[in-house]
Formats: C-alpha cells, sequence, structure tokens
C-alpha cells in the first residue's frame, strides 16, 4: 500500500462533500499539473490519502481510499489527465495543520513543505505514521 496527500479548497470540495458522497465515493478530478497528475496514475486501489483543506484551514482533516484507479479525467477537454475515484475512511480526531507541520522537525523534508503548490503527492510511511500520531490516530 502507497500513501498520498490530496489537496482541495474546502469551498470548493471539503471533507463534508466527501462525507456526504458515500460508499460510491466521488471522483477526483480537475488536477492541471503533469506531476500531480502522474500522481494520481500512480494510485493503486486501496491506497490511502491524506484529505488536505488548502488556503482555508490549511490542514489534514481526514483519510480517504482510491476506490478506481486512473481514468480519462471527464472535466479535461485536452484528454491529456486523468482522475481518481476516493471514498471516505477517516475524519481526524484532531485536524493536523500546516503550521504544527513545520513546526515538527522529522516532517521537514514533507512535499507539502517543499513543493507547496503541488495538489497531489506521495507520502512515505514514515511521514504518515507522525502525521497519524499528531492526529491521535495511531496505527
Amino acid at each position: 500500500m502507497n500513501y498520498w496527500l490530496l489537496k482541495s479548497e474546502p469551498n470548493v470540495w471539503s471533507l463534508d462533500q466527501q462525507i456526504n458522497s458515500g460508499k460510491k465515493g466521488s471522483m477526483w478530478d480537475g488536477v492541471r499539473n503533469y506531476q500531480a497528475a502522474n500522481n494520481l496514475r500512480k494510485m493503486k486501489k486501496g491506497d490511502l490519502c491524506f484529505f488536505y483543506h488548502s488556503n482555508i484551514g490549511k490542514e489534514i482533516v481526514g483519510i480517504v481510499k482510491v476506490i478506481k484507479e486512473a481514468y480519462q479525467d471527464p472535466t479535461d477537454k485536452t484528454k491529456k489527465f486523468v482522475a481518481i475515484q476516493v471514498k471516505f475512511e477517516h475524519r481526524l480526531e484532531r485536524p493536523v495543520t500546516l503550521e504544527n507541520i513545520k513546526k515538527t522537525q522529522e516532517l521537514k523534508d514533507l512535499p507539502l513543505i517543499k513543493q507547496s503548490r503541488l495538489s497531489v503527492m506521495p507520502i512515505n510511511t514514515k511521514y504518515w505514521k507522525i502525521i497519524l500520531k499528531m492526529s491521535k490516530i495511531v496505527k
């Protein structure tokens, strides 16, 4: 299994909207950055993703699971980009803010800090576990 971080502006698509999409989940579309799109292509069914509220909040608020691997993004007229399908798994007991992430020395090389504009990024197992601990979900 691989771990990822997906960023969404909560006024565009929030964790609550993701929750309301139920078991069928929702399409994660609209990615138009080539590096982010390549990361979508690497995702496998069953991979887990942190759900990050960007711009407003700037915090990891939940976890979603990939339920359908990359397919043609129907919102892309150029047919160059892909979408995935994700479903809600958990709301974090305590959201993990970007401010707290930046204060945590073990996370100094986290892609969220190093490539702050990237909307889809891999998270290694070590960082995943640290963030889970910060959120009070310990696995």
